[in-house]
């Protein structure tokens, strides 16, 4: 062997990590819009999370990317500890599904048929197809699909440029000497852990024990104890992913380690044990990439049968490990940048993160209203504490966001995204009109003033008002109901016309000395901080509106119905201003 096969080897080694990297995100593209919804329909039952994760891992094609997605998840509080055990015991099932394919090399047969299923042979076509389909396609799922198959095609290129760098190996003394020490179960475990560690992929390890194996040189006693090796070092992914975390989510990565370990203590001594007393015949025989591959799903599903049941005994091994509670945690704006890994996963978990803002948002008008009829400082304490968490959310959200739009997104989940953007900055500032209304209220109390009968009775009208167009944005930002976005703006312009006749019948009051200025400044303050939240939903209706149709011009929307309502929006507005008369 000379440098040329060593260059050989190491392009190889490129080629294939390049080709599984691209493969795993084209298909990561194409079925992660799915897999939040896959995730969050996990419950307690073990069966149903192992087979969510084998199935995710089959389609992304990496137990360490869904090991560490598993991290982000129960990190965010989208998933429980519990949960994410199964899940992980599936994905160490799913990552074997590289092997076989990878075996496929193996293929000797005269037939056409069967020589047709070699990736060399195939290979070429399917780059072709994908490159017309990245160049040629106009839809996202057509580019997704070419991507694939560029991905698939350049990671068997490089498979067989592995095959063809090693061959020599088969004729070098030396090289059979290095091989009988991994013989050596101890050892194998070791040189295995350390390769996957140092790839940070078991998928493309087993990848490139499949290419040594084509050299004729690799025995069971040899692949056994290294193929196991390759699942603990699979867990380096995990665990570097961990800093930073809550203690759940550092749980997951230590069950990840336990798990793997554990079993490949467990077989290791079983096999050990089983062919000193037995001298198994076939651990002297070569294996070939399809051994390699049978080799790698016996084991991960044998430990798989054997730890399901002990789900719960790993968990409690992992609370012994890292011991203690979370303190001071803020779950609900717990926006993990591992998530990011999976783009469309981050994407449903910024969107559930901004209806919960939502939620406060209407929850902290709702209670600052509340003020005027009893004031006290505890709910006004509530109402300050609330109208700073919406900026909490606003700042963390923000950011993530803005992380997440550089991120591959779909057409539709950066529309979204940019929606929320803007839609999180009118939730943060309707909180603070809440909190100048509470300190309103506040004012009123500490003067021990008080508005009129007949200006109690037109503000109650008002506020009405305000709370239901505030309730209308919030469901339909929540639920992405566009029909009920649509009617956010007529009530909006039925409250500015409520605020223009209380501001009018003031002004009588004033004159006719049945009401102070002191009492004008008040109401003064109130009226502009429901005018602002009103102007604040009819930004999000209209955003909703917007993105739905594709495009995203706020000001030039609510520009086109105030010149030229439709007829649907005159109707909602007299339904609106009959229903609020004061």
């Amino acid at each position: 062997m000379d440098i040329f096969d060593l260059i050989l080897l190491c392009g190889g080694l490129a080629f294939f990590l390049y080709g599984m990297q691209v493969l795993s995100d084209g298909l990561e593209r194409t079925a992660g819009s799915k897999m939040q919804s896959i995730l969050q329909k996990i419950t307690g039952n073990r069966v149903k999370g192992l087979a969510v994760g084998a199935t995710v891992t089959a389609v992304i094609q990496s137990s360490s990317a869904v090991t560490v997605m598993l991290v982000g998840l129960v990190n965010s509080g989208i998933m429980t500890l519990r949960q994410a055990i199964s899940v992980i015991m599936g994905s160490n099932i799913g990552t074997t599904m590289t092997a076989w394919i990878l075996s496929l090399s193996g293929i000797e047969s005269d037939v056409i048929w069967m020589q047709l299923l070699k990736p060399k042979n195939f290979a070429l076509v399917i780059a072709l197809i994908g490159a017309f389909l990245l160049m040629l396609s106009k839809k996202e799922k057509g580019r997704n699909i070419g991507t694939i198959c560029i991905g698939f095609a350049v990671l068997m290129y490089g498979m067989e440029m592995m095959s063809s760098a090693v061959k020599p190996l088969a004729e070098m003394e030396g090289f059979t000497r290095i091989l009988t020490m991994f013989q050596n179960p101890i050892l194998g475990v070791i040189v295995g852990a350390l390769f996957t560690a140092a790839i940070q992929s078991s998928s493309a390890s087993v990848g490139v024990l499949q290419a040594l194996a084509n050299t004729g040189a690799i025995t069971y006693s040899s692949a056994i104890p290294i193929i196991m090796g390759q699942n603990i070092g699979t867990c380096i992914s995990a665990m570097m992913a961990t800093p930073g975390t809550s203690k759940n989510a550092k749980r997951v990565a230590v069950t990840h380690v336990l798990f793997n370990s554990i079993g490949s203590v467990i077989w290791l001594a079983v096999w050990s044990i089983a062919n000193a007393v037995f001298d198994f015949a076939f651990a002297d025989q070569v294996v070939n990439p399809m051994h390699i591959a049978v080799i790698h799903s016996i084991f991960n599903i044998a430990t798989t049968v054997l730890l399901l049941p002990a789900a719960g005994l790993l968990e409690k091994l992992s609370h012994l490990i890292v011991h203690g509670e979370d303190k001071n945690a803020l779950p609900e704006v717990s926006l993990d940048q591992r998530l990011l890994t999976v783009p469309s996963v981050a994407f449903g978990k910024a969107y559930d993160t901004a209806a919960d803002m939502a939620m406060i948002a209407r929850e902290t008008v709702s209670g600052a209203v509340a003020l005027f009829q009893n004031y006290n400082e505890e709910d006004a304490e509530a109402i300050t504490y609330k109208e700073k968490t919406l900026d909490l959310y606003e700042d963390k959200l923000g950011t993530y966001l803005v992380t997440l739009s550089r991120c591959e997104l779909s057409e539709a989940e950066s529309r979204t995204t940019a929606m929320l953007l803007h839609a999180i900055s009118d939730f943060e500032r309707i909180g603070d009109h809440a909190n100048n209304i509470m300190h309103t209220a506040a004012e009123m109390a500490e003067k021990k003033i008080a508005f009129s009968e007949e200006a109690i009775a037109e503000l109650r009208v008002l506020t009405d008002a305000v709370q239901d167009i505030l309730g209308m944005s919030v469901t339909a930002f929540r639920e992405n109901k566009v029909t009920l976005a649509q009617e956010i703006e007529p009530l909006e312009q039925v409250i500015d016309q409520l605020i223009d006749t209380i501001r009018a019948r003031h002004i009588t009051r004033l004159q006719s000395g049945n009401c102070t200025i002191e009492l004008g400044f008040v109401l003064t303050d109130f009226l502009t901080d429901c005018e602002r939240i009103s102007d604040h939903c009819s930004n999000i209706g209209v955003a909703i509106m917007e993105t739905a149709h594709g495009t995203f011009d706020v000001h030039a929307r609510l520009g086109n119905i105030k010149k030229q309502p439709p007829e649907n929006f005159i109707h909602s507005f007299e339904s609106y201003a009959k229903k609020y008369n004061l």
